[in-house]
């Protein structure tokens, strides 16, 4: 009988490897703000943005599950860091974008998350995080996947 190695089948070991930066992202953003992962992803999201974007946007460039998305919408509205802005041709419509108050806590979170993103791949020279890099968007270039901020800013969806 065929057996699988998970510790040597890629998609497990790089899901492993997503959960794992994930968690030791989140104590810099969950401890300090109050934030959840879903939270997170929306303001991060919205934080890249140069204007205003859709939830089905965030859902799709996070790779979140729409409703997943709108309960955290709904969480970051009632602490005022997220707010809808209505579409002045069709009034049913909205965007999201940050308040002063969302556009102030990604900016006090951004340093932070990059220090602990260098922690992270300290275990890497400068020419291995480079390579790293090359080869992940190699992968995500396989699968379709937008690659730069400037990519998702020309998308109004993926």
């Amino acid at each position: 009988m065929a057996r699988l190695d998970l510790f040597r089948f890629t998609p497990f070991r790089l899901n492993r490897l997503a959960a794992e930066v994930s968690m030791a992202l989140s104590s810099e953003y969950r401890e300090r703000y109050g934030l959840d992962v879903r939270e997170w992803r929306v303001l991060a999201t919205l934080g890249f943005r140069n204007g205003a974007c859709s939830a089905q946007y965030i859902s799709d460039c996070t790779r979140t599950h729409k409703s997943t998305i709108s309960r955290a919408v709904t969480a970051l509205m009632r602490r005022q860091i997220v707010e809808r802005v209505e579409n002045e041709e069709d009034r049913r419509e909205f965007a999201l974008r940050l308040t002063r108050r969302g556009k102030t806590l990604y900016q006090e979170l951004i340093p932070r998350l990059l220090r602990k993103e260098q922690e992270i791949l300290a275990c890497l020279s400068a020419r291995e995080r480079k390579e790293l890099a090359c080869l992940l968007g190699k992968i995500e270039k396989s699968l379709a996947l937008v690659q730069t901020s400037r990519e998702a800013d020309a998308k109004e969806a993926y």
